[in-house]
């Protein structure tokens, strides 16, 4: 069985290296070298980094004469934002029940006895 393209995207997430580099590129894309800098890493090492990026169709790679540009592709990061919107939804929710349920607790305590 082949994995769903969610599950791509969040195993390339699972990384903290990835993650890092998709935040360098949300500001602008860069090469390669630039993107390894802050890492203490190899470039063999971060291209392969990228590789799982491009796989999940995080980043796109393209080609202007010597220059080799990363750019962010926010596409699959929509998927699982929305995917996750479920969950925030539960979550609201189930918050807005224990203010509830707190509010009663303390209306019940300034009763005088």
């Amino acid at each position: 069985m082949q994995p769903d393209r969610l599950s791509i995207t969040l195993s390339a997430l699972a990384d903290p290296t990835r993650r890092a580099i998709l935040a360098r590129l949300a500001l602008g894309e860069s090469s390669v070298t630039e993107l390894a800098e802050p890492f203490a890493m190899s470039l063999p090492a971060v291209s392969k980094h990228l590789k799982v990026l491009e796989r999940a169709g995080l980043i796109s790679r393209g080609r202007e004469a010597q220059w080799r540009p990363c750019r962010l592709d926010p596409g699959p990061l929509r998927e699982v934002a929305d995917w996750l919107e479920h969950y925030r939804v539960f979550w609201d929710q189930s918050l807005d029940k224990l203010e509830d349920v707190l509010r009663e607790i303390r209306a019940a305590g300034d009763k005088p006895a």
